[in-house]
């Protein structure tokens, strides 16, 4: 059984930054890509961020330049670095582990419980 799980979230103000972080079980990153959604209240569940088994992240157009995605050295542990935070940026994130290794955005199957994020002055 995988388990993942999301830290990090809190409180910021506009301008700030934030880095939450992404855990699972045993060194599943060493074969699989992860990735970050989030979900803001009212709106449908959106892409932010993915990295591949292989090490290369990606970002979604609306974070490029604020967010940055990276992974430790053991592949236990997925980051999302948040900068430049835009009260927009408000939602519940959520980490999820890829069912791919190096394509992104093909599906998951595994979900961590999501931690908030709010973003206001």
């Amino acid at each position: 059984q995988v388990h993942v799980a999301e830290s990090g979230g809190g409180s910021a103000q506009p301008g700030g930054s934030l880095r939450l972080s992404c855990a699972a079980s045993g060194r599943i990153f060493s074969f699989y890509a992860a990735s970050w959604y989030r979900q803001a209240p009212g709106k449908e569940r959106e892409w932010v961020a993915g990295i591949r088994s292989g090490g290369s992240p990606e970002v979604a157009d609306s974070v490029k330049g604020r967010f940055t995605m990276t992974r430790d050295a053991a592949r236990t542990t997925a980051y999302l670095q948040m900068n430049r935070l835009k009260p927009e940026d408000t939602a519940v994130y959520y980490c999820a582990k890829d069912t791919q290794g190096e394509r992104l955005l093909d599906g998951y199957d595994y979900w961590g419980e999501g931690t908030q994020v709010t973003v206001s002055s």
